[in-house]
Parts: C-alpha cells; sequence; structure tokens
C-alpha cells in the first residue's frame, strides 16, 4: 500500500520480480496477518521468500523493524488517503462517509497489511512501535471526530458526543475487517455502504435533510 508495487528488478536468470523490501513485506504481512507477531518468525519469512536469512537482514535488521515498517507506513498511508477523501467532500455528512468508504477501500486493497497493523494495539509489542502506531491511530481517529463535531455545529447531526459517535463507527469498520470475506457477496465498500446508511440516519437532527446515500449504497440495496 505505501510501497512502490510497480518496482522491479532481475534475478542472475533474468527474471523479473518485484522489488525485494517490498515482496518481503507483502509475505510478511500474510504471515503476520495469520499467525500474529509472536507466531511468525524470521525464518517463516525467508523461506516463504526463498531467500536467506542472511538476505533478510540486509534489508531488515530484526522481526521489530519489520513489523515496525508494516505498521507504520501503512497507518499513515490511511490518513493520507483518507485526509484526500474527506478534502473533497463539501458537507459532514459526506465527510463521514469519506473518511469510511475510504478507509473499507484501503482494506480491501491491502487486508493483510491492515490485519497486521491491528494486532499491534492487542499485542505486547515494544515501546517504539506502540508509540508510533498509537499516535497515527489517534491522528485517523481525531478525523473521524472532526467531521462528525462539524456536523453537529452545522445542524446536519443531532447533539450527539462525537467521540462515542466515531468510535461506534469505527468499531463497525474494525469489526468488519474480522469477519467479511475476500471473496464474499459484499465487497468492504458496500458493507460500509449499508452500516452508513443505518448510523447517519440515527445521527441526523431533526428537520435536516436525509443523508444522501451513494450510488454504491443504492445499487447493493437492490442487489
Amino acid at each position: 500500500m505505501a510501497t512502490d508495487r510497480a518496482a522491479k528488478t532481475k534475478t542472475n536468470r533474468g527474471a523479473a520480480v518485484e522489488d525485494r523490501p517490498t515482496q518481503l513485506i507483502e509475505i510478511a504481512s500474510r504471515l503476520f496477518a495469520t499467525h500474529g507477531y509472536a507466531g511468525t518468525s524470521l525464518r517463516d519469512i525467508a523461506q516463504q521468500a526463498k531467500i536467506t536469512k542472511a538476505a533478510l537482514y540486509y534489508h531488515f535488521p530484526n522481526k521489530e523493524a519489520l513489523y515496525e515498517q508494516i505498521v507504520v507506513d501503512n497507518l499513515q498511508a490511511l490518513i493520507d488517503r483518507v485526509s484526500d477523501a474527506i478534502d473533497q467532500a463539501d458537507s459532514a455528512t459526506e465527510q463521514v462517509r469519506a473518511f469510511m468508504v475510504t478507509a473499507a477501500d484501503v482494506f480491501a486493497e491491502a487486508p493483510d497489511a491492515w490485519i497486521a497493523g491491528s494486532n499491534v494495539f492487542w499485542s505486547s509489542m515494544g515501546p517504539q512501535i506502540r508509540s508510533a502506531a498509537v499516535s497515527r491511530r489517534d491522528r485517523f481517529e481525531k478525523l473521524l471526530r472532526d467531521c462528525i463535531a462539524k456536523g453537529i455545529a452545522s445542524g446536519e447531526f443531532r447533539e450527539v458526543d462525537a467521540a462515542t459517535a466515531g468510535r461506534l463507527l469505527l468499531s463497525a469498520l474494525n469489526q468488519m475487517t474480522r469477519w467479511i470475506k475476500r471473496d464474499g457477496r459484499l465487497t468492504p465498500r458496500q458493507v460500509i455502504e449499508q452500516y452508513l446508511d443505518i448510523v447517519l440516519i440515527g445521527m441526523k437532527a431533526p428537520g435536516a435533510a436525509k443523508p444522501a446515500r451513494s450510488m454504491a449504497g443504492r445499487q447493493t440495496a437492490k442487489s
């Protein structure tokens, strides 16, 4: 997600392969997402990449450094994508919608990296990784709270607690990533669109215009 997947190198045999650090990050993300940080070793990653541990050490000095790059890069990319989407939306309602569906798109594009990164908040990681992850998570969550607060101030949303409403929306997003099937009937964006149809109606202030549903949401409801 944050790395350049288009970068290519050549093996000694001339076969095109992905840039080695990118390949290692993708493999490590998949293993961390499946087996957790403690259940994944550098040997596992090296074996999956078909390289020696010494070659792996050339790119990453230890497992923690590799995990930290996955967590930090993907959280920062998530913040950047969501910030851009919010900036392009006009009303607070559409900003909340942009935040949520963009986050769902990021998850759909790299589910292993998302899951591997989210696990850091439920494990006993070192202070360096936790500090880097928590600071970015807080920035991510603040973006949503600010959108909700804007909607309350403008009269689009009723007087709800912005932090509580934000936690509700984020819990829907985070829990979705734990049960949704990658080849399921609904995409992550479609699931979030349906969640938003329910939640935003409940947040709507009396007399405010009904939150507009996106085309994707309308098509999902008809399918």
